[in-house]
């Protein structure tokens, strides 16, 4: 069943990828995703986050220059906060910015024109996640995991400087 999560959320990319520029693009693949640290408990819920994961991939990747693709193994993610059973049979995630920061653990491989230009092994992970703002609208449950990847992306993959 989890392995079928992976391939959906790698078919979600695809399909976004399509949508966008034609000759740069984002690849995410989901290594284990059942041995993932921290995702939610239900299929629903798995299935959301990592297609939410995917989609934002996909939007970082349209800045990609012509001709370069970006594949990225994501092989752990820790979302910010730590679930707890509510009365209604739910989860509930509560963020108190102590040991609750979000991880994200990924390798990835950067080509130009089918040339490797980079690649490595990240572990993503933003201890003052709390304290610092958010674009964004506060309703986004991936608001720091977004600005973490955000934040790799730019530094990594475009290295632009951070301002």
């Amino acid at each position: 069943m989890n392995s079928l999560i992976g391939k959906a959320a790698f078919a979600a990319v695809l399909a976004l990828g399509a949508a966008g520029a034609a000759s740069a693009g984002v690849t995410v693949n989901y290594v284990q995703s059942d041995k993932f640290t921290d995702l939610p408990f239900t299929s629903w819920e798995r299935d959301d986050v990592l297609r939410t994961l995917s989609e934002h991939f996909a939007k970082l990747g349209k800045d990609l220059p012509a001709g370069q693709e970006l594949t990225v193994n994501v092989t752990d993610i820790d979302l910010a906060g730590r679930e707890y059973p509510n009365r209604r049979g739910g989860e509930l995630r509560v963020l108190q910015g102590s040991a609750d920061w979000p991880r994200i653990e990924l390798n990835y491989t950067l080509s130009a024109n089918g040339q490797v230009v980079d690649s490595g092994k990240v572990r993503l992970a933003d201890m003052s996640y709390l304290q610092r703002p958010v674009r964004g609208f506060d309703t986004d449950a991936l608001r720091y995991e977004k600005r973490m990847l955000d934040e790799w992306f730019n530094k990594t993959i475009l290295q632009k400087k951070a301002s």
